[in-house]
């Protein structure tokens, strides 16, 4: 459950030749690129704030990732206990958010379709050259479930019901990181910026020339770049989730990389893509994804009821649709 949409920003991105220009700071850090832009000057170097924002990262990944062997996550998954399992409190964190969102959405987002992504072939080995069978996905199935997972406070621990369990933060982990960087820089007493990891985002204050962020969504084309709508964050988050560029077509059948957890299948929508806004990136990230599992109306429909702002676009033919809810509009610059 990867948020693979590109958000393009409309800010300035070259050298920092006059002092009204931002600051950029880019890396990479979870298989992607991330990029900070601050909007006011720094009494710290840009060389001293980039080293603590990739120490931080570093560490962030190192809990949460299922591509490290080592990592907190992994040795989770590779855990064949019923036992509490000591975590971190960053991890916890992370999952209890996620099975509060598992909840509130029926199961549309679920943390532990981790046994189905890599089975479809989504995972760690990244490899789609055997299609599953029925019976594999069942007991894949039957190795899923955010009910079979149980947390405690003191001290931080987690307990798998079922030893088989496999977790999977790809859907919440960057908005979490998103969230945390964002975090780093209120210590740093910097009122301005825009944190960008993998095209979830978080802003504060407004730029240089005390405008808003602006920020391109761009229409979900697989091989072209350009923007559909701009949107204003201020003091936001935003989160985007499409399927129309991780994928794979076996026998003439596009599978989306988004697995809805309830099925077991890749979801078969016409739902081309879903921005959320929210106060925290980490939530925004979580129910873009579920948002997309649920399709056009259901997603809608959901968000609506829970008063989420949330803008997506779906095929109908050859037309492309766009929907907001009524809480998504006043951010559309028009």
């Amino acid at each position: 459950m990867r948020t693979c949409l590109l958000i393009v920003f409309l800010i300035l991105c070259g050298c920092n030749s006059h002092p009204e220009d931002p600051v950029v700071i880019q890396g990479m850090t979870m298989g992607t690129n991330y990029s900070i832009t601050l909007g006011i000057q720094s009494e710290l170097s840009i060389e001293e704030i980039q080293g603590e924002i990739d120490t931080l990262l570093e560490s962030i990944n190192q809990q949460m990732s299922t591509y490290i062997e080592d990592s907190e996550l992994s040795i989770i998954n590779q855990s064949n206990s019923h036992e509490w399992l000591e975590i971190s409190p960053e991890l916890f964190k992370v999952i209890s958010s996620a099975l509060e969102i598992s909840q509130l959405t029926g199961g549309a987002f679920d943390i532990t379709v981790g046994n189905l992504v890599n089975l479809w072939g989504f995972g760690p080995d990244d490899t789609h050259s055997i299609m599953p069978d029925d019976e594999s996905i069942e007991s894949a199935m039957r190795a899923s479930g955010y009910l079979n997972i149980e947390l405690q406070t003191q001290p931080y621990a987690i307990k798998k019901l079922n030893s088989d369990i496999y977790l999977d933060l790809s859907g919440i982990a960057k908005g979490y990181a998103v969230d945390r960087v964002s975090e780093y820089l209120d210590e740093k007493y910097l009122s301005s910026y825009l944190v960008d990891i993998g095209g979830e985002i978080r802003t504060k204050g407004e730029k240089r020339n005390e405008q808003p962020w602006r920020i391109g969504i761009e229409k979900p084309l697989a091989k072209t770049r350009e923007v559909l709508r701009i949107v204003t964050l201020v003091n936001e988050a935003m989160a985007t989730s499409g399927d129309y560029r991780n994928f794979f077509v076996k026998n003439g059948i596009h599978y989306s990389h988004t697995i809805d957890p309830r099925t077991g299948y890749p979801i078969r929508y016409n739902l081309l893509s879903i921005t959320v806004l929210d106060q925290s990136a980490m939530v925004a990230d979580a129910l873009a994804t579920a948002l997309l599992v649920m399709g056009p109306e259901g997603s809608i429909t959901f968000a609506e009821n829970n008063e989420i702002p949330a803008y997506l676009i779906y095929s109908d033919g050859n037309l492309m649709i766009e929907r907001f809810t009524s809480q998504f509009i006043p951010h559309i610059n028009e």
